[in-house]
């Protein structure tokens, strides 16, 4: 008795928690948590467990199917085996079926995760209590489901088989339309460890790719890598291809060849006018970029797949990634858009000191990433990440130039700029998480990829318009002298204007550099250490400061001379002049300080624009909208910005409506005892109370 009381100390505490706690409070067992397993006779791995500390590293790129869970959950064990099963069946497919015998290696696209780039995971919210109380986590288990690290649906409970795997076909199907099974894939039963191979859907009339093994012989398997499907150039014929689900997934998601492809409706006008510009374009495009167009009348669930909700939807596709197109659909706009999507192919060129300055005299607008020795692969994955959303907006570059690099005082590295006109601005994040965020570098880019001075255009309007005031210069190019030195002295203002923002952040800056410095000297006179740690602590932030962008812009005051009249009352007839507009709160300024109209002049531009930007104005604006416009606009962005006082009108409003209705209940019941059909002025007063001639209808 006493060697055994003995052994039973000799054993670690929490084989004795466990001896103790009652069967239905134990955690959940899983003798495949920490060892590989095998599905389909293939060796997968154990479900990654994530750390909350690294939660948000961890997600922030792809798809993630996340399940949160507590050991000690009774549902959380029933659901252990289903979700185990998902995993190990989607884990070991391959997207291309595949050779017997062939070998992948480091750059095979043929496996589930990077095909779809999508993953399983786990977190314990025993072990990481902070993390799943942060995502809310109220109940176990639950699922959610991430992309690039944003939620995009979840469910609580446990769930059967089908349930998830219909979640996660749903959204396989969005990333690579066409490349899963009509009706869903055959599932195994949970537990299991093999299943039926997910059949893709190849044309039957269509002979399947012939692949050349090591003996000479050839097979009709597939091929396993993403593949050009020809040999020769892209487009020969110089047509636009009719793609339907069939194909698509055999010439488009299947491949590295670039499309751009036009998804339409044949009862649509808008496509029926464009139909002559398209198929002019792929004429141009023979022999360099595949055209192609889905009739979505016929091919529902592929349009509605790529969410094309409107008519005609243009898309770009690469190698399984795409980005729509929402330019102008003239004939020379979707060439010279097809011209910069070829140009996708070459990647992230690497330039000298003298090919950037080459490149400046072609590109209005370049950015600029400095790279060393020490830069990454996992940096230049996240820059090449970026070259589709670019097309059409920049040409980006990369350069290790010692030469460029002293020309815009490089000192850190990686570092990315924008240069407008050889104007330089930096991006603000330095650090390797700051450089790698995709969104957040995508963010900035998108503030910074206009010309310092574009061309106001139906296209980029509201980019331009929305967000920020716009020196608008109202130019005619009938008058091509005056045009030129207008221009110019619009850009000379706006680069001098650039300085000294620049001037004003870098100033900002130091201010806070010195605040902080100033509290840790403080500290350190007084030895508080709590105090010390606190201002070393301090984070300085400058993309929080909230500031009010001003931009710069000119239109055709020819061509956009009735809207300019109704926007400004300003006619082109009465030579060049300058506005500044505030689309959000619908007010512009068209008049200097002295009252004169602003000129396209640099002195006038610059005297003008401080005074607007002030808080409040020390100039007057005039309003865009009719005077009961306006009063809507102001109501409106009171309420939105004070919750309180939406609060007081909403109580006020439910109150008057209240009253209001008893009045009426009580007038009702008044006369609810008759009513006369032809009595003046009462309820039924002419036809449906339109007042009727003479009190009613004579024969």
């Amino acid at each position: 008795m006493r060697a055994s009381f003995l052994a039973l100390l000799a054993l670690p505490l929490s084989t004795l928690a466990n001896l103790f706690t009652p069967p239905h409070l134990l955690p959940r067992a899983s003798k495949t948590d920490d060892e590989p397993t095998t599905f389909n006779a293939k060796t997968v791995p154990p479900l990654p467990k994530l750390a909350g500390d690294t939660l948000n590293d961890s997600i922030s790129r792809g798809y993630w199917l996340v399940e949160y869970f507590s050991p000690y959950c009774h549902h959380c064990q029933a659901f252990a085996p289903t979700y185990h099963t998902l995993y190990e069946y989607y884990y070991t497919q391959e997207p291309i079926p595949q050779a017997p015998g062939a070998d992948s290696d480091a750059q095979d696209m043929n496996s589930f995760s990077r095909y779809y780039d999508f993953h399983f995971a786990q977190v314990d919210c025993v072990v990481n209590g902070d993390a799943c109380a942060n995502r809310k986590i109220m109940s176990f288990p639950t699922m959610v489901l991430y992309h690039d690290g944003e939620i995009v649906k979840s469910v609580n409970g446990q769930r059967d088989l089908k349930y998830i795997s219909n979640w996660v076909e749903e959204v396989l199907e969005t990333i690579r339309p066409g490349s899963r099974p009509q009706g869903g894939p055959t599932l195994p039963k949970v537990g299991a460890d093999h299943a039926d191979a997910v059949v893709v859907n190849v044309p039957t009339n269509t002979p399947a790719a012939a692949v050349t093994k090591g003996d000479g012989t050839q097979s009709t398997i597939p091929a396993t890598r993403l593949t050009s499907t020809h040999s020769g150039p892209p487009n020969p014929n110089g047509k636009s291809v009719a793609l339907t689900a069939e194909n698509f997934q055999r010439m488009v998601t299947m491949t590295h060849d670039p499309w751009f492809i036009k998804f339409y409706a044949p009862w649509c006008s808008h496509c029926k006018a464009m139909a002559p510009n398209w198929q002019g374009m792929a004429r141009q495009m023979k022999d360099q970029l595949n055209i192609g167009e889905v009739n979505c009348d016929i091919e529902k669930r592929l349009c509605k797949d790529v969410k094309a909700r409107a008519f005609p939807t243009m898309l770009f596709f690469r190698g399984g990634e795409r980005i729509e197109f929402d330019g102008l659909r003239g004939l020379g706009d979707l060439i010279d858009y097809a011209n910069k999507a070829v140009a996708v192919g070459e990647g992230v060129l690497n330039v000298s000191a003298t090919e950037f300055e080459e490149l400046e005299t072609k590109e209005e607008v370049i950015f600029l990433y400095f790279y060393d020795h020490a830069t990454t692969t996992e940096d230049f994955a996240a820059l090449e990440r970026l070259v589709m959303s670019l097309i059409g907006h920049a040409k980006l570059v990369k350069t290790n130039d010692a030469t460029l690099a002293e020309r815009f005082k490089i000192s850190t590295w990686p570092r990315l700029l924008v240069s407008r006109d050889g104007k330089p601005t930096y991006y603000t994040g330095l650090s390797p998480n700051e450089m790698r965020d995709y969104r957040r570098v995508l963010t900035w880019m998108q503030k910074v990829w206009l010309p310092i001075v574009p061309e106001l255009t139906a296209a980029n309007a509201r980019e331009i318009m929305t967000g920020r005031l716009v020196v608008l210069g109202i130019l005619s190019r009938d008058r091509s002298e005056e045009f030129v030195v207008a221009k110019r002295e619009i850009k000379n203002a706006a680069l001098e204007w650039i300085d000294k923002q620049t001037q004003a952040f870098q100033l900002e800056r130091q201010e806070l550099r010195d605040a902080k410095q100033l509290r840790i000297e403080e500290a350190e006179d007084r030895n508080d250490q709590k105090a010390l740690r606190q201002a070393k602590s301090i984070h300085i932030i400058m993309d929080e400061i909230q500031r009010k962008e001003v931009g710069f812009a000119w239109v055709d005051g020819v061509f956009w001379e009735r809207w300019i009249r109704t926007q400004f009352g300003i006619s082109i007839k009465d030579g060049e002049k300058v506005v500044v507009n505030d689309e959000d709160n619908k007010r512009y300024w068209d008049n200097t300080m002295t009252g004169n109209a602003m000129v396209p002049s640099r002195t006038s531009i610059l005297e003008t624009l401080p005074r607007i930007v002030a808080n409040p104005p020390k100039i007057a604006p005039k309003s865009t909208t009719t005077a009961l416009g306006h009063v809507w606009w102001v109501v409106r962005g009171q309420l939105m910005e004070h919750p309180v006082v939406s609060g007081v009108v909403g109580l006020i409003m439910f109150v008057v409506l209240a009253i209001w209705g008893r009045r009426v209940a009580a007038k009702g019941a008044e006369k609810a005892g008759y009513f006369r059909v032809g009595e003046k002025g009462g309820a039924m007063d002419g036809l449906l109370g339109a007042g009727a001639v003479n009190g009613g209808k004579k024969d």
